[in-house]
């Protein structure tokens, strides 16, 4: 089955973003690289694995502006949009466009969230558009971003694909060793 990525943004409220949002105007910059500059290892792991094991590019979740392929060109005045709407579930500004890209997405393919699991604001607006072709790496529950990011470049080093699971609204934040599944999952054949 065709997967779609989707990633998570770059948090816009940092130093490093500051610095970006405070710099010359007239700059644009591809998506992916610039949340990539912002985030580091997080970010750059969940581009570099979407690249590696999806079949196209992959998708951006942003604020305000839905989803974004990861090679779009944006510009400060876009970005400075970006960075005024809250990412949070419940602010339309941010989860409308979201759900509107989301239905967008090709019916036949999972979608694969590669982001947060802790709190809502990806999975509320995502599984009421996507329900059970949401998954996300079985692996991310438990883990911190750093743990994240630097997981998914070792899996895109020894090309080895994670294993996937159905999110749910109750999906597990963390892992447990006396659940069903906490235990590392095999890992997923290469498409």
């Amino acid at each position: 089955m065709k997967r779609i990525f989707l990633l998570s943004p770059a948090n816009l409220g940092g130093v490093r973003s500051q610095r970006v949002l405070n710099g010359p105007t007239g700059l644009d910059w591809e998506l992916g690289e610039l949340f990539s500059s912002i985030s580091g290892l997080y970010f750059r792991g969940k581009l570099q694995y979407a690249e590696a094991f999806g079949a196209q590019s992959p998708l951006i979740i942003t604020a305000g502006f839905g989803l974004m392929p990861a090679h779009s060109r944006i510009g400060l005045d876009q970005l400075k949009q970006m960075a005024a709407v809250p990412i949070d579930a419940s602010e339309a500004r941010y989860r409308d466009p979201l759900q509107r890209d989301a239905r967008a997405l090709d019916v036949a393919a999972e979608i694969v969230l590669l982001g947060s699991l802790a709190t809502p604001k990806y999975l509320e607006p995502l599984l009421h558009v996507a329900g059970s072709r949401l998954l996300y790496p079985a692996e991310f529950a438990g883990l911190g971003d750093m743990s994240r990011g630097a997981l998914m470049l070792r899996c895109v080093r020894l090309n080895r694909e994670l294993a996937y699971v159905r999110a749910t609204p109750g999906t597990p934040h963390r892992r447990s060793r006396n659940l069903p599944g906490s235990e590392k999952p095999a890992a997923s054949p290469r498409r």
